[in-house]
């Protein structure tokens, strides 16, 4: 009887599995410029996602630190007085599509919407972001593009650059998830 349990446990386990698909490989990337001043813009390739194709759910995990601009300066400048990254280590996202049925997935674009909260520099928010899925290398991948505002989760731009950095920042998102 116990060795039927501890079986019956094994494939428990193994199909809930089956239903999630990840990467610690995502891309996300942010801008904030405005024109005639420097380029604002830094990516992180290294954004886990976890994607429950049973229901849609989905979320990610970005840290902070990960973010790469092309001036060092800059970036700098972003984890001690933006977003403060030894205090807020990291940013999170947790929702889910509408409407996501995997089985009806092609290896063309469909598009979605996601719906969840972010939560990054201590304040949490509602997000609503288009995305385009489909299956791509025995997985799916998606594309994803929001705003949200810096004053949104308490990110205080300095006087001294509020005419140069964007309170309004574009983020970019694409995940192949396996």
């Amino acid at each position: 009887m116990r060795k039927i349990l501890f079986l019956f446990a094994i494939l428990s386990t193994s199909l809930s599995l089956a239903q999630k698909l990840t990467t610690k490989t995502g891309k996300l990337a942010f801008e904030a410029s405005v024109p005639g001043f420097e380029e604002v813009k830094a990516k992180n390739e290294n954004v886990t996602c976890v994607l429950n194709k049973e229901n849609g759910e989905i979320a990610t995990l970005a840290l902070m630190k990960a973010f790469r601009f092309k001036i060092a300066l800059m970036e700098e400048h972003f984890n001690e007085n933006y977003v403060e990254s030894d205090t807020y280590p990291k940013a999170t996202f947790k929702g889910k599509i509408t409407g996501f049925n995997a089985e009806k997935l092609t290896t063309s674009w469909t598009e979605y919407q996601i719906k969840g909260k972010l939560e990054m520099h201590g304040k949490t928010n509602d997000v609503t972001a288009a995305a385009k899925i489909r299956k791509n290398d025995g997985g799916i991948e998606i594309q994803t593009s929001f705003n949200v505002n810096a004053s949104d989760y308490a990110i205080k731009i300095p006087s001294v650059v509020k005419s140069k950095v964007s309170n309004k920042i574009d983020v970019t998102g694409t995940f192949l998830l396996k």
